[in-house]
């Protein structure tokens, strides 16, 4: 197959849904030759919200090091390549190809979905290509994600929230115990779970302690046995403090913007040096955070106005990024905010939390079967309180809050992976305005 060819075969895998199991990608992994069992040292990631920048931070970070570091995140903003880097460098066009080509007839035949064909793809790539360090994000959950088919060196635990609970449970403690079955007896276990530290995690900390007891595994908290500190945030950069057991980071500089992401780094850190990367790489892997295709969270794509890209989509994630944005907003003549989100979400808890920058809404529907109708979100906004005003693309939206802002707005492009995706494909979504 072409790649084209590949993506055509791909992407209608969507239509056997989400289907939790681990069967299906086994089958599809021995039709590779068992990658997952050559992938060197494996840091599995799992949580609601930062696990992608966890991911990213603390890839970036090995590569600074010097090793050879494989990266699978999802999902992807404009091309599938981006889910599957090496050194921050995308799987070409034809291996896509070439693994896809080999993984069909498996695929056909045990009715694999798309997640699990594209993380046989990863695998087998990443081990062909003799990756010394492999960090994997989850798709969903954790105990069923198609990724949990490794054993682990070190698994990961970001912030937990109520996200995908048709699927997790609905509750926090729930979700946690799902997420936590990354765990193996093999693994060290870096957690950026402290109720201590985030009273709202309490419900989270309790399931990632058992599932660390239960199997063995040492646990290291943010607060407890590592920290951070000296938190300024500014839009586009992070800096902060990083303390483990046998290091003190100063002044460290992270290109994304809000202190929320604070916990999630210096958990990054924490498990990196514990890894045996030195200072010196852990500060130049943060600071090229960006050269690993992070995109997407609060990331600032253009000057006067600000204009802020976010793929923030649950209620808990929005909460963080106006927090985030809260500190700046007395610089700012107005807000104004394009939104589009799809069916699955708590469109409400959303929007309140939106409310707080006492903006101004633009809605507009998503490439996307799953979206909410444009109209149908600015009602909800309307209901809210809220001024919407409906657009019937993303593009035309985000125009119209252009031409309306002066240089000194606020623009914020929030709710879906699926939104940020259409504005960066037209390459108009870092255009100031």
């Amino acid at each position: 197959m072409t790649y084209q060819e590949t993506l055509d075969f791909l992407f209608p895998l969507h239509r056997f849904g989400i289907k939790p199991g681990l069967e299906r990608v086994r089958l599809l992994l021995q039709a590779a030759g068992s990658p997952e069992r050559r992938l060197g040292m494996v840091v599995h990631v799992a949580g609601t919200n930062g696990k992608g920048t966890a991911a990213s931070a603390m890839a970036s970070m090995f590569t600074a090091a010097g090793k050879k570091t494989a990266l699978y995140t999802s999902p992807h903003l404009v091309d599938f390549t981006e889910r599957i880097r090496i050194d921050g460098r995308r799987i070409p066009e034809d291996a896509v190809a070439r693994y896809a080509t080999l993984l069909k007839p498996a695929a056909l035949e045990h009715q694999s979905t798309f997640f699990e064909v594209t993380t046989a793809i990863a695998f087998a790539w990443f081990a062909d290509c003799g990756v010394e360090v492999s960090v994997l994000e989850t798709g969903m959950g954790g105990r069923l994600d198609a990724t949990n088919v490794v054993e682990s060196d070190y698994a990961v635990l970001t912030r937990i929230g109520l996200d995908h609970t048709e699927w997790l449970g609905s509750t926090i403690s729930a979700i946690a115990r799902e997420k936590a079955a990354i765990i193996k007896p093999s693994s060290r276990v870096f957690t950026s779970i402290n109720p201590d530290v985030d009273p709202v995690q309490e419900e989270a900390f309790g399931p990632v302690r058992d599932a660390a007891q239960g199997n063995g595994a040492p646990l290291h908290v943010v607060g407890r046995d590592f920290s951070f500190g000296g938190v300024s945030a500014e839009p586009g950069m992070l800096q902060l403090d990083v303390e483990t057991g046998s290091c003190h980071y100063k002044g460290l500089r992270v290109p994304v913007t809000g202190a929320f992401h604070a916990p999630g780094i210096a958990t990054a850190v924490a498990v990196a040096e514990d890894a045996g990367v030195g200072p010196e790489a852990v500060r130049a892997g943060l600071e090229a955070l960006a050269s690993t295709g992070y995109r997407g969270r609060l990331e600032l794509l253009g000057r006067r106005p600000d204009t802020f890209l976010d793929v923030s989509h649950n209620a808990d994630g929005m909460r963080a990024t106006v927090d985030a944005l809260m500190p700046f907003l007395s610089r700012y003549r107005d807000a104004r905010v394009l939104f589009g989100l799809v069916s699955d979400k708590d469109s409400e808890s959303m929007i309140r939390e939106l409310m707080r920058l006492r903006c101004r809404f633009a809605t507009t529907g998503l490439p996307s079967e799953r979206g909410v109708a444009s109209e149908e979100l600015a009602e909800i906004c309307r209901g809210l309180g809220a001024e919407a005003v409906s657009f019937s693309s993303p593009l035309e939206a985000l125009q119209f809050l252009r031409e309306e802002a002066s240089p000194d707005s606020l623009i914020l492009i929030t709710g879906s992976f699926y939104l940020a995706g259409a504005l960066l494909e037209k390459g108009t979504a870092g255009k100031a305005g």
